[in-house]
């Protein structure tokens, strides 16, 4: 019986032993194991990064306009495409310019009609070796008049008319107005003035008129016209 209690009791010492053994080993592992108290807050970890967020530009802020950087001589520079500039194109009408018919390289000469009534032709022909243009219409003035008489704008051409050497242009005269307004005055002669192409002078050429010749400065001189038709229909 003695025996059995010893047992009993050193199986109950080596229980405790191990009981406390268990408990020391315990509290080594926590802190071995960083196991902090409850109510203390852990250090969140850092996100992961993603390499391809890294490859991304990053975006505009809102309401920044972007900007966009366009290549010299690209089509938004006003280019072509392939880096060159574009061509400057030339004056044609500048180049193709031709020099007016002048007292010096052409003839005027004044004519009386049977149809219109009360109207003369004048013409000019090309006496030189090369073309010459007959700008806008003659200036004319009788017996050296101070005012110039008056050009009808409707007889305007739709282009200048351009003479070979030989060649004519030939503009209408109507001497009087309406019947009764003014009255009537003879004249010897028409100063007839060729102009170039800012219609500007370049020299007067004076004319004897057919006898009987009378205005009443109200009639008018058309445009130079390339045939006689269209300088007398007015």
């Amino acid at each position: 019986m003695r025996t059995n209690r010893i047992r009993t009791t050193a199986l109950a010492a080596t229980a405790l032993v191990a009981a406390l053994s268990l408990t020391a080993c315990g509290g080594g592992e926590d802190k071995a194991m960083g196991t902090k108290p409850a109510g203390t807050a852990e250090t969140a970890a850092p996100a992961a990064t993603n390499t391809d967020d890294k490859a991304q530009p990053d975006a505009p802020e809102a309401g920044t306009p972007e900007t966009q950087t366009v290549p010299a001589g690209g089509k938004h520079a006003g280019g072509n495409g392939n880096g060159k500039k574009p061509e400057t194109v030339p004056d044609t009408e500048a180049a193709a310019s031709i020099p007016a018919c002048t007292p010096k390289n052409s003839k005027v000469k004044v004519s009386s009609v049977s149809r219109p009534i009360n109207h003369l032709l004048l013409t000019v022909t090309n006496t030189g070796s090369t073309n010459c243009a007959a700008y806008y219409a003659p200036s004319l003035r009788f017996d050296g008049a101070q005012a110039v008489y008056p050009v009808l704008d409707d007889s305007k051409p739709q282009a200048v008319v351009t003479l070979a050497p030989g060649e004519e242009a030939y503009a209408g005269i109507a001497l009087l107005g309406e019947p009764g307004e003014n009255e009537p005055v003879e004249s010897d002669n028409l100063g007839v003035i060729m102009v170039d192409r800012n219609n500007q002078s370049k020299g007067e050429s004076t004319l004897k008129l057919p006898a009987g010749t009378a205005t009443d400065g109200l009639g008018f001189v058309t445009y130079w016209q390339s045939d006689v038709q269209s300088a007398l229909m007015y």
